[in-house]
């Protein structure tokens, strides 16, 4: 499409926007009661509308019922997890029995990786990005120590090259075939949180698979952002948070994926607890662990009601908006016309003041651009923030923008763009 810096341009691609509507099911922040032009749900999603509604059912449901609404009510709260289930499928490309809502991220991952890390003398290295959140970081190190190693030598971590800023999936697949047989795990981002590369999911499992090594995926800014096929890429695990693409509310409740090749393997261990134990026998509180069957093994503590209501939620809008095919259309031209008015940004400086590091081509990327201020970055993040324009600040020079194809608009890019050009022009007095 051949974009226009006009505003008229933008509202027009507004009008022909078939997801326009689902903007009015969400809540936007509000400055001196100016609503912000909100980029930041790669960080933490809108509050749809609809959530008081049903975290209210469920407090009524407490109220009324007390402890019978566990298995009373419409919504007893010992199956709840099920409607999830069944939603959550359709965003991360799985059958509803390899899903489960529970926990925290992190949490997810030591537990699963309690199941799938199994290190020997031979295999016992992890593959990951170089670069991947903190929490990944320190959950892999943690992991590695508690089994004996030594981080420095286990760790294997995938730089970009020299003077770029993502990675090369030629690189990602050498450093797996390299290490052959000495890797336990490969454990990527499905998308980096820094620079917003979405890596080659399918490829970088085939490679795993192919040393034979357990291929896993941290999928906090992929999961409800992009497509994903973790069944039929046969990804062997996976967790993500709900609180960013999926607007769960800040922390949100956790999911888990285990590919269903995995549900009758009764060799992996797993940290368990009673509600994870077969549902038809629980209550007779017997010695002995038997998993339910599929993910929902993996549970260890009881339903979190309250965080799943607010999953809930946003789930039924991805159903009535098609779930993520259709978001993905319209992310796919947000994106693209952010990057083209950050373009003209620079065109109209004369200099390039801002470079994108986020992948130029669709399909290395979700609906996040990450932008390098060249000069005087966190004045003009300060500015933004100033003039209603909400994004993301990560040190030392780099704001993300996330144009979200649930609730924002190409308007909300454009004036966006019309701002930071103004603000720009304002703050910057030299250039090296």
């Amino acid at each position: 499409m051949l974009f226009e810096n006009q505003r008229a341009f933008a509202q027009s691609l507004d009008q022909q926007d078939p997801l326009h509507t689902f903007r009015s099911e969400f809540l936007f922040p509000q400055q001196n009661g100016t609503p912000f032009i909100y980029l930041c749900g790669n960080s933490l999603g809108l509050q749809p509308k609809t959530a008081r509604s049903y975290v209210d059912q469920q407090l009524s449901n407490w109220e009324n019922m007390a402890v019978e609404g566990w298995f009373e009510g419409d919504t007893p709260w010992m199956y709840y997890h099920k409607e999830l289930k069944r939603l959550m499928g359709h965003i991360v490309g799985a059958s509803a029995a390899e899903v489960c809502p529970m926990n925290t991220l992190t949490v997810n991952l030591h537990l699963l990786m309690v199941s799938f890390y199994r290190p020997t003398a031979g295999r016992f290295k992890i593959i990951m990005e170089a670069g991947a959140f903190p929490s990944d970081q320190y959950a892999i190190e943690s992991q590695v120590r508690f089994h004996g190693y030594d981080p420095k030598e286990a760790i294997i971590e995938v730089a970009p090259r020299a003077g770029e800023n993502t990675l090369n999936t030629a690189d990602i697949l050498a450093a797996i075939a390299g290490n052959g047989e000495q890797i336990a795990l490969v454990l990527f981002g499905g998308i980096n949180y820094f620079t917003g590369q979405w890596f080659d999911m399918p490829a970088i499992t085939r490679a795993g698979h192919a040393v034979g090594a357990v291929v896993g995926f941290d999928l906090a800014h992929a999961a409800g952002n992009v497509p994903l096929k973790l069944h039929d890429w046969d990804i062997d695990f996976a967790c993500w948070c709900s609180y960013k693409y999926q607007n769960a509310g800040p922390g949100g409740i956790s999911g888990i994926f285990v590919h269903e090749k995995h549900f009758s393997d009764m060799s992996l261990h797993r940290f368990a607890g009673w509600w994870g134990y077969n549902e038809q026998q629980r209550f007779k509180m017997e010695k002995g662990f038997i998993p339910e069957a599929g993910a929902d093994g993996w549970q260890v503590s009881c339903t979190q009601v309250i965080p799943m209501a607010l999953y809930h939620a946003s789930l039924q809008i991805f159903e009535k908006a098609g779930f993520i095919e259709p978001l993905r259309k319209k992310s796919e031209q947000l994106t693209a016309y952010l990057c083209y008015i950050i373009d003209e940004v620079n065109k109209q400086l004369g200099f390039e003041q801002y470079k994108i590091i986020t992948p130029a081509t669709t399909e290395d990327r979700g609906a996040q651009v990450s932008i390098v201020a060249k000069h005087n970055a966190k004045e003009i993040f300060n500015a933004l923030m100033a003039h209603h324009v909400l994004g993301d600040w990560r040190e030392p020079n780099v704001i993300r923008l996330s144009p979200v194809p649930l609730y924002n608009s190409f308007e909300d890019v454009f004036l966006a763009g019309e701002r930071l050009m103004a603000i720009s022009k304002t703050i910057i007095t030299h250039r090296n």
